[in-house]
């Protein structure tokens, strides 16, 4: 296995928001509408942030009959050169074909399938410590989905996490906020994922516990952690300001009203030492500091 810096990225795979997101995306509370222009905007900064740290985008156009299409993640998972492209719900298998072109054409990865016609995956439920995979089985991913991400990277252990049925996707309760670091919602829902997790997992990890459930979703890139904003996690946000330096705070409040997370939003990519495709970076095209 190539070595790789698991928590550097040089590409990721992101999606416009098509028209459709604001009247027809799986919306957690329909009496408050999505304003799609401020959608659209918020998103665009998240994907700015992301070239400001230095990584290639892949911008996927929008796809009137797939309104969640923005929420790549859900559709495959990407660990050392190879793609697992997912099986995520009925309603969103459309989004697999133009993610799956795009990171086997554009980026030339390794792509691997879901082979097994029970299985349900969505990326949200997987998370990637750097050291091994944890898997939450739920309402969108079941055994027979996590037993294909471990078929599809037999380096890493593999650790299962079942989870609450109010819970959506494991990456809701749970994410990576640093190297070894785990940051979990805290309460009933957030402490069961965890004494799961830490009964089964091969690694010791440090933990940081967060109050609100959208402030556990973070983004670990290029030593930055991207989370969200006061407006979206109050209680919490104050303990992102006194732990750390390396944050930033996004607002993402039209895309939460879909029930989505910052992780959806971009597919990362850390280039093997032995990748050789010829890709122009965003710092050959200009880097700007945060």
């Amino acid at each position: 296995m190539s070595h790789v810096d698991v928590h550097k990225f040089h590409y990721a795979v992101v999606s416009k928001i098509p028209e459709s997101f604001a009247r027809n995306a799986h919306i957690v509370n329909k009496n408050i509408p999505i304003d799609l222009n401020l959608a659209t905007r918020q998103h665009d900064e998240y994907v700015d942030v992301l070239r400001r740290l230095g990584i290639d985008i892949l911008e996927l156009p929008p796809d009137e009959r797939h309104p969640e299409c923005v929420f790549v993640a859900d559709v495959a998972v990407v660990i050392n050169g190879t793609a697992l492209i997912c099986k995520p719900s009925d309603r969103r298998i459309g989004e697999t074909s133009i993610v799956r072109n795009s990171l086997r054409n554009d980026l030339g990865l390794r792509i691997v399938e879901v082979d097994n016609d029970q299985a349900k995956l969505e990326g949200t439920d997987v998370l990637f410590t750097g050291k091994e995979i944890i898997v939450g089985l739920g309402n969108y991913t079941n055994k027979e989905g996590a037993q294909c991400v471990a078929k599809a990277f037999p380096e890493y252990a593999v650790t299962i996490v079942r989870l609450p049925q109010e819970v959506r996707h494991l990456q809701q309760v749970m994410s990576v906020a640093g190297p070894d670091v785990i940051v979990v919602i805290r309460g009933k829902i957030g402490q069961e994922c965890l004494q799961e997790m830490v009964s089964r997992a091969t690694y010791a990890y440090k933990v940081m516990r967060v109050d609100e459930l959208d402030a556990a979703n973070v983004l670990y890139v290029n030593g930055l952690i991207l989370h969200l904003d006061h407006k979206a996690i109050p209680e919490s946000f104050p303990i992102w300001e006194a732990k750390f330096d390396n944050r930033l705070g996004l607002d993402y409040s039209e895309l939460l009203k879909a029930g989505s997370y910052l992780t959806a939003g971009a597919i990362l990519i850390s280039k093997p030492s032995n990748y050789n495709k010829t890709f122009q970076t965003s710092l050959e095209k200009g880097h700007h500091e945060l």
